[in-house]
């Protein structure tokens, strides 16, 4: 029986020794020894014959990239065959996800796994699946609450693999709290005036992080002024786009806040043509770990990000497929833990994420 693992080799011991421990929301992480079938006298698939349709929301996408390369390599290690992994960029269209979903089914794929174009609105994408009895596992944007009541309800073998985007905005949020008011209150004010990149509209990640960055600077007793807000639709040049007309109207601005770092390194080439100083005029924070922001992070060019495990969640993504091929179950909700990087760890990071 296959069992999903709680580390993965360095990545796993880097995780261990590094991980913040900050845990927000109520969801409680699970694990994947729960709720399992007696699987004894069942003969495992051959994986090698196994058909895995997947669709990304979009292959631009920085982190998706890094997402989709991993869980193709993991699921060629477990023994699927190249073949049988059809990999199908949605380009950011509901309607071209829906067709790639629909064909998929049509030619006969043993499980789906899809990173939805718009996460509120997936309920047709599982009806499908479901119609099919096809195991589906959703990943990296999750649907909303009502969608997972379903599954539970329906008792589906339908499931989502992805972080927490609360606890991604509190770190960021302690990320620059910890920087201390007397390095970031340029005009000594007592107050942190900030500029805020957002990912998309109606995007939980988007909602979650914009929400709880700021939240944790209030908890960590800081007071702030949104100075501008504005959609990079997680794109570097339209977040450079969104942070040069932001500067135009408040170039004293002490923070720039990115729902990801895409659009953090957008911010950066904003700041850097207005001719100020990233690091000590302006803190820049984002989030995925790219490695192009785990550099600026080492040259002082940016306060942090946090690190978005691609490597767990694709291990995960592909272990959830397995186990409802071998006619297993697993939890709804499979969760990993978002990592704070600073200048402290982004060298041991950068090192582990290029082997």
């Amino acid at each position: 029986m296959k069992k999903f693992l709680l580390a993965i080799g360095v990545m796993s011991l880097l995780i261990a020794l590094v991980v913040t421990g900050c845990n927000v929301g109520d969801r409680e992480k699970q694990n994947f020894t729960e709720d399992k079938i007696d699987t004894e006298n069942v003969t495992e698939p051959d994986l090698s014959q196994m058909k895995v349709g997947v669709c990304i929301y979009r292959f631009s996408d920085n982190y998706m990239t890094l997402f989709r390369r991993e869980l193709e390599s993991y699921l060629l290690k477990q023994g699927f065959s190249k073949e049988n992994i059809l990999i199908l960029d949605s380009a950011d269209s509901e309607i071209v996800q829906d067709r790639h979903v629909r064909t998929f089914i049509e030619e006969g794929v043993n499980a789906l796994i899809v990173n939805p174009v718009d996460p509120t609105d997936v309920k047709t994408i599982t009806n499908l699946a479901v119609e099919a009895d096809i195991p589906l596992v959703y990943i990296n944007r999750e649907p909303d609450g009502d969608e997972e009541v379903r599954w539970e309800e329906g008792g589906w073998n339908v499931t989502y693999v992805g972080c927490d985007a609360r606890q991604s905005g509190t770190i960021q949020g302690k990320i620059i709290a910890d920087l201390g008011i007397e390095n970031i209150d340029k005009n000594n004010d007592g107050v942190v005036q900030y500029i805020m990149i957002e990912g998309d509209p109606g995007n939980a990640d988007t909602q979650f992080r914009t929400e709880y960055c700021i939240k944790a600077l209030t908890d960590a007793g800081l007071e702030s002024e949104c100075l501008f807000k504005g959609f990079g639709n997680w794109e570097r040049g339209v977040a450079e786009e969104r942070v040069a007309e932001a500067i135009q109207s408040f170039p004293n601005a002490e923070v720039i806040f990115c729902n990801n770092d895409a659009m953090a390194l957008g911010a950066l080439s904003a700041v850097e043509k207005a001719g100020i100083r990233a690091g000590k005029e302006v803190k820049i924070v984002g989030v995925d770990a790219l490695t192009d922001v785990l550099i600026a992070v080492l040259e002082g060019q940016m306060a942090g990000t946090v690190f978005n495990n691609y490597v767990d969640q694709a291990h995960f993504t592909a272990d959830a497929v397995i186990n409802y091929l071998n006619k297993e179950n697993n939890p709804h909700y499979i969760g990993c833990d978002y990592v704070a990087v600073t200048a402290d760890n982004a060298q041991t990071i950068l090192e582990n994420l290029a082997h």
